[in-house]
């Protein structure tokens, strides 16, 4: 299992020091990661590879700008296998998406 590996101070930098934009973003990136967490599953509940790559390819940009380099790395796997068409570890990596976007619920 991954651990989620935030960078508190490169997600305040990236919004400019400005705490309260900083709040707004993490705002923003539960809600899209949420959107596409449900898109991956039903992704792999169709068996539909390209589904799941673009929705993952979504995670992993937000999280990357973001400096959540857990769930970076996660939905990184997660793409590179829905490009590979190769769904076999989809559900795995699904469900530790899913623990990890979780547990940054809880960071401000």
């Amino acid at each position: 299992m991954a651990d989620l590996e935030w960078d508190r101070n490169f997600a305040l930098e990236q919004s400019g020091d400005d705490e309260e934009m900083l709040a707004e973003l993490l705002v923003l990136f539960r809600d899209s990661s949420a959107s596409d967490l449900a898109r991956i599953n039903a992704g792999l509940a169709a068996e539909n590879p390209v589904m799941v790559a673009d929705a993952a390819h979504s995670i992993k940009g937000a999280s990357a700008s973001l400096g959540v380099e857990g769930v970076r790395k996660v939905a990184s796997e997660l793409e590179r296998i829905g490009r590979l068409g190769d769904l076999s570890q989809g559900r795995d990596l699904a469900a530790q998406l899913g623990t990890l976007l979780k547990a940054f619920d809880g960071q401000r």
